[in-house]
């Protein structure tokens, strides 16, 4: 290559060794399924492994990826023609392979008009997703539809022109419903307990209040399996887009990068077709529960726990939090003593290597995952991550003072988030604004902001957040986080937990 081009079909054949490319004809690949958000994530795992298994076993599986949020695909994703180099690093090494899975490409933000045509399509058996939690307008601690969500009302009062996942997805059921009448099976890949019921609930509750038998109709048509998956893919940088020219030599502006491992856990629960994903590794079961318990509570709470304490001891990757002597030592503790016990045996998994491996993973160097990035949207994550281990900690009267250390760690997060962060970072959370109101109210009083934060039901189940010992050990850490020494929640729980554990000890010899 004489001259730096960017990558397109007519690449495909002149891309260099080095680089991994489709091994099958792409040209005869038809579109059979849609993905709503094609972000990095999708990019470098139900894409990734779809390109797996057109390789193994080729079918009408082409993925036609839609945004209905930015960013937009044409200007990147649609100019390449669906084609985008996905880098594996670890540490000091690279893999470097094209991906050719998804055929076309449809921004549909300014209305729901695109979007629609491709998902009633008589062509698409399958719509998979990666929306982000507050993608699906529910209330984090029920799950039921958030009737009061800006977009749902629009969508009630305007069903033909909906801008919100349940509100797209019913309108997509009704015009497939009048048109053709094919079954669809819709599947999660959203870090949300129970996706698929979540998903189901929120669609059906909207189809519920349209009415005209519409919700009896998904019933008997639709399939909304559960799912599990798994990849540290974080936010693509310009580094990463030069990378690959420096590197390799042509234009790549739809670059994504991932860890070495993935998994996928798929519920069996579909309608129609549907692709063969276990033939590229990918797992189907009947209770996908233990699988995703295992993964939210164990990788994405730590996760959760070093980014927010992480960005308040000033650091900016997992890697550094990772790194830093007090969080590594906190956050193993707190996952085996507190978040192991709550876990249901997952088939072939050890726990404590799973934690090992985990952490393992967050210290990859060359995953330049930012905390902040993790830290968005943290009230839509908390209650699967630590609240829900928490409650069942509480049930089984054992402690919870390493725990609810990440809990008042988002808190703080989102009442400094103006005064630490403005300048440097836009702070992301559908609570944001809630919570700064109440720190405006509440000053730095930390009984206060906690029972205040508390208060919020729609995160905080109101049974446990009037639990005695939950709220004393919130508040505790909240006012420490808000101290001049953050660390100093981080210690102390340390501490007392070791105390607790030689008097426990100490106990168990008499």
């Amino acid at each position: 290559m004489s001259a730096i081009e960017t990558l397109g079909p007519g690449l495909l054949e002149r891309l260099p060794a080095a680089v991994q490319k489709p091994a099958y004809d792409r040209a005869s690949l038809a579109p059979g399924m849609a993905h709503l958000g094609v972000g990095a994530f999708h990019r470098c795992h139900q894409a990734e492994y779809t390109d797996d298994l057109l390789s193994l076993k080729f079918d009408r599986w082409g993925i036609v990826g839609i945004n209905i949020r930015p960013p937009a695909l044409a200007g990147t994703l649609g100019r390449q023609s669906g084609l985008y180099t996905r880098l594996i690093r670890d540490n000091d090494h690279v893999e470097a392979r094209v991906i050719g899975s998804i055929v076309k490409v449809v921004d549909s933000m300014e209305s729901p008009d695109p979007a629609l045509a491709v998902l009633a399509s008589p062509d698409i058996d399958l719509v998979t997703m990666t929306v982000t939690e507050k993608g699906y307008c529910h209330i984090p601690s029920t799950g039921a539809l958030d009737l009061d969500h800006p977009d749902i009302v629009h969508d009630l009062a305007n069903p033909q022109a909906p801008r919100s996942l349940p509100g797209i997805l019913a309108r997509t059921l009704e015009l497939r419903r009048s048109t053709h009448g094919r079954k669809l099976t819709l599947l999660s890949c959203d870090n949300i307990p129970a996706n698929g019921v979540i998903l189901e609930n929120v669609v059906r509750t909207f189809a519920e209040m349209r009415g005209d038998g519409l919700a009896d109709w998904i019933a008997a048509n639709a399939a909304f399996p559960s799912a599990m998956v798994d990849r540290i893919a974080p936010a693509v940088t310009r580094q990463d887009l030069d990378s690959v020219e420096q590197r390799y030599g042509y234009r790549d502006g739809a670059v994504a990068v991932g860890e070495p491992f993935r998994q996928w856990v798929i519920e069996r629960n579909f309608s129609g077709r549907m692709p063969r994903w276990d033939l590229a590794g990918a797992t189907f079961v009947d209770d996908v529960t233990p699988f995703e318990h295992l993964k939210m509570r164990v990788l994405n709470g730590a996760q959760t726990t070093l980014a927010t304490l992480g960005v308040l001891a000033g650091l900016e990757h997992t890697s550094d939090a990772i790194a830093d002597p007090l969080l590594s030592v906190f956050v193993r503790r707190m996952l085996v003593e507190e978040t192991l016990p709550t876990l249901t045996p997952v088939p072939g998994v050890e726990p404590h290597a799973y934690i090992e491996q985990s952490l393992g993973r967050l210290k990859n160097t060359a995953i330049r995952h930012r905390n902040h990035q993790i830290a968005t949207d943290g009230s839509q994550k908390i209650v699967q991550r630590l609240l829900n281990p928490i409650r069942d900690r509480l049930k089984q009267g054992a402690g919870i003072g390493l725990l609810s250390v990440p809990v008042a760690g988002w808190m703080a997060y989102l009442i400094l988030a103006s005064a630490r962060f403005g300048k440097h970072w836009t702070v992301s959370d559908p609570y944001a604004g809630k919570v700064a109101a109440i720190a405006d109210a509440a000053g730095r009083d930390a009984p206060m902001l906690a029972s205040a934060v508390l208060a919020i039901d729609t995160i905080f189940d109101p049974g446990l957040a009037a639990d005695e010992t939950f709220r004393k050990a919130v508040t505790s850490a909240l006012g420490e986080l808000l101290s001049g020494d953050p660390m100093a929640a981080v210690r102390r729980s340390l501490e007392q937990d070791g105390v607790a554990r030689l008097k426990r000890s100490k106990q168990s010899a008499l």
